[in-house]
């Protein structure tokens, strides 16, 4: 029986080629879209939860009462970690990190300096998470100070083996005025692409306590706190008993809950308190992209399949007449349609293997074509899923076809058959509709954020990590760097400028209201060199004597504080007074999906971690060739390693960026092959029509009458998807824009190009083939048969 319906899937295929090349090709190209969304959709749902404890692991989050709601955080006190260990019943392990902002300095007797990202951790870090250790074990890799765990990488990097348990290494932090040694006491395996933790080495905890004793104060926010929960223990319950832990240690305005390990990488985002997505969000609409564009290749199938039946009418009535029943039928029409999804499937996976190189480099992942028992049963759903939907249309319409009017070759579309196939090309377009509006919302959003004024000037903006004997003398190398003819000004800054700094908290006058405010460090002159608009008051100047108890607010900062008029103003922070001298127009230090947030910069002259350098433009690549020059001098074997703060800013939106790319492509493909099958019913009806074409034209029916009386049919059904999409696409556009603080606004003609791209793009496939049925001989058209 198989061989049988196979046999006839081949005729049937071979005698309606630019039907079978159609749905081929839309299957074909549908599924590999699908299959690629599948790899990595699977790749983020699977983030962090390869640890063997994965459903225990729990991370502690805080959540802090402000004047503008309630504000969410990862970062607590760095003793908390042991103390909810020794405390909490529920808990069975618990570890503190400490994440090292700037690369780390290491080298082996002297040897080259290989930069290195890492952490310091508690002691049972590697019993929480399961990184596996090459060697060394988990309850003592980290038991001592003065050790290290490196990964595998870099213990071949530093050693060229990773047989290195006792060797001695010494590091540097950014932070750190002297050099440090540390024996290793463990290799752990190079992290797995499905984390979303990256580093090359661990320290314990002890050694930046005992390096810096007041990053273990319980009023410090600067650590990460995990837990490991004991099998059978209740995370609420757990919850519960820690939520009020920081008030008996003076933090009365802190809240403390916990969250799975594994959610943090989706579910990242949270609104007065409560969380309020994240990634899953690009997660459910690449699997609804991935969905719609699989249903349009089906529906092609069945409009085509359902409007070709006059071909068949007299097979089903002969099959009918000699003893087939309905299911018989049933099953032969749906094997064609497996059979074709089949050979479809084996295309997709030749795309799939083709393009998923340049997919990982659009997406930034690794994904493998590594066949699991979970990828065979996604291959299985999908490829079976796809089969069903399209073939289970036609098939029950054939095989319901009356057999007395099938052999007299009589199709009696009914209204609801009719509407049935414009409602299907009515929802393909209207899917296609959406997609071009998504694509140019998202462009045009990402555009205005790239363009938009951030309130200082990021173009020709050069910075790098102040290493070697630059450390401590910034200011030196500084006013240097100004004698360089494309320098116009350089400056010192403490920390990240773009998306960090640290929060303090201000609680003024009222106990009850406390204001968070981001800190940054800055030496004289980083105001000028950024580029920002003092909006009141003065900068930092050597020419008002010592500025070290002076501070410059945000315009946000100033309005938090209540003060009208805020200059020469003063308040308390970190137990020393502060007195207001100057306020800047806000600017974007974060990503323009949050509001400008208070902050203040105070004047740190000595401890510059990084130098900022302007730099004129159109003198870029000599300027740097000079400032490169200049820093080997000042640091011999180091390499200058910089990089331009509006990059730094667009990396704050590759997310969007990503979306914006992936958007493009898949919209592409969901209008071409929409076109796909509006082309195949135009030459269908065309071909069915052509008596009725010869007789126009003897009539004297011009040539464009023959093309607008073939085209208005096809295009009712696209004007009514068009009208139906952009109101639904202006609702998704409009949530989506809402994530945003910062947002452009929606114009009406980004609807009405994608309304008018859409109908062009159908007219011109419809209109091609009426065009050809519309240059026929009448003659001929009259002698078809």
């Amino acid at each position: 029986m198989f061989k049988h319906h196979l046999l006839l899937a081949f005729r049937n295929f071979k005698r309606y080629k630019v039907s079978f090349f159609i749905n081929l090709f839309g299957l074909s190209t549908g599924l590999a879209c699908a299959l690629l969304i599948y790899f990595w959709v699977n790749d983020e749902l699977n983030m962090d939860k390869f640890h063997a404890g994965s459903d225990r692991l729990y991370q502690v989050m805080i959540s802090h009462n402000e004047d503008n709601g309630i504000n969410v955080s990862d970062i607590t006190p760095g003793p908390l970690g042991k103390a909810l260990s020794d405390q909490i019943p529920g808990v069975e392990a618990a570890a503190s990190t400490f994440r090292f902002l700037s690369d780390t300095k290491m080298n082996v007797a002297g040897n080259a300096i290989i930069k290195a990202d890492g952490k310091a951790a508690g002691e049972h870090f590697f019993k929480i998470f399961s990184y596996p250790l090459v060697s060394g074990t988990k309850a003592n890799v980290l038991r001592d100070k003065n050790t290290i765990a490196v990964s595998k990488n870099l213990a071949l990097k530093l050693f060229g083996s990773t047989n290195v348990l006792g060797r001695q290494l010494n590091w540097k932090h950014g932070s750190m005025s002297t050099e440090r040694h540390a024996l290793i006491s463990g290799v752990f395996q190079d992290i797995p692409g499905n984390s979303s933790d990256r580093f090359d080495y661990v320290i314990p905890l002890e050694t930046l306590t005992e390096a810096n004793p007041d990053s273990q104060g319980w009023g410090t926010y600067a650590h990460t706190t995990y837990l490991l929960l004991k099998k059978g223990a209740d995370h609420k319950a757990v919850e519960s008993q820690i939520r009020d832990f920081l008030v008996a240690k003076g933090e009365k305005k802190n809240k403390l809950f916990i969250r799975s390990y594994a959610d943090g990488y989706l579910y990242g985002d949270y609104k007065d308190g409560k969380a309020s997505g994240g990634r899953i969000e690009y997660v459910q609409l690449f699997s609804l992209i991935a969905v719609f564009i699989l249903v349009i290749a089906c529906i092609n199938f069945m409009n085509l399949s359902t409007a070709q039946a006059s071909r068949r009418l007299k097979e089903v009535g002969i099959k009918k007449v000699i003893g087939a029943n309905r299911g018989t039928l049933f099953i032969q029409y749906m094997a064609e349609s497996i059979i074709l999804t089949l050979c479809s499937l084996a295309i997709a996976m030749l795309l799939v293997e083709l393009i998923l190189p340049q997919f990982n480099q659009i997406t930034g992942k690794q994904l493998t074509r590594h066949v699991d028992q979970q990828l065979l049963w996604g291959i299985f759903l999908i490829t079976s899923v796809t089969g069903l939907v399209s073939g289970s249309y036609p098939a029950l319409y054939l095989s319901g076809l009356n057999p007395t009017a099938a052999l007299k070759g009589r199709l009696n579309s009914s209204l609801g058959e009719l509407w049935t196939r414009r409602s299907l090309v009515i929802f393909q377009f209207a899917i296609s509709v959406i997609l071009i509006v998504s694509v140019v919302v998202i462009y045009k959003q990402i555009d205005y954020v790239q363009k938009s004024n951030v309130g200082f000037k990021k173009d020709n903006l050069v910075h790098f990590e102040a290493e070697g004997r630059l450390k401590g003398n910034t200011n030196l190398f500084i006013e240097a760097a100004k004698q360089i003819p494309g320098v116009i000004n350089a400056a010192g800054f403490r920390g990240s400028f773009i998306g960090s700094g640290f929060t303090s908290a201000w609680q003024g006058h009222n106990p009850e209201r406390e204001v968070g405010f981001r800190v940054a460090g800055i030496s004289i002159g980083a105001i000028e060199t950024l580029g920002m608009e003092m909006v009141k008051g003065r900068s930092f100047s050597s020419q008002f004597g010592p500025d070290s108890n002076k501070v410059i607010l945000n315009e946000a900062g100033a309005k938090a504080l209540g003060f009208k008029n805020p200059i020469g103003k003063t308040f308390s922070m970190w137990d020393r007074n502060c007195q207001i001298i100057g306020v800047v127009k806000d600017f974007n230090f974060e990503s323009m999906h949050q509001a400008v947030r208070p902050m203040f910069f105070w004047l740190e002259s000595l401890n510059n971690s990084r130098v900022l350098i302007r730099i004129k433009a159109g003198a870029e690549r000599e300027t740097i060739s000079e400032l490169t020059a200049m820093y080997q001098k000042f640091n011999p074997g180091l390499k200058l390693e910089y990089k331009f703060m509006d990059e730094d800013y667009q990396s704050q939106y590759i997310a969007e960026n990503r979306v914006s790319v992936l958007s493009k492509y898949f919209a592409g493909l969901a209008i071409v092959i929409s076109c796909l099958g509006l082309f195949g019913l135009a030459a269908f009806t065309a071909e069915r029509r052509l008596k009725e074409i010869g007789i126009r034209k003897i009539l004297g029916a011009s040539e464009m009458s023959v093309i607008v009386f073939l085209s208005k049919d096809f295009l009712k059904p696209v004007l009514i998807s068009v009208f139906i999409a952009l109101p639904v696409s202006y609702l998704l556009a409009s949530r989506w824009l809402d994530s945003f603080a910062y947002r452009m606004e929606l114009n009406l003609w980004y609807f009405a190009v994608a309304g008018m791209l859409s109908i062009l793009i159908s007219w011109l496939t419809v209109s091609m083939q009426a065009f050809k049925a519309a240059r026929l001989n009448p003659i001929q058209c009259i002698k078809t048969n």
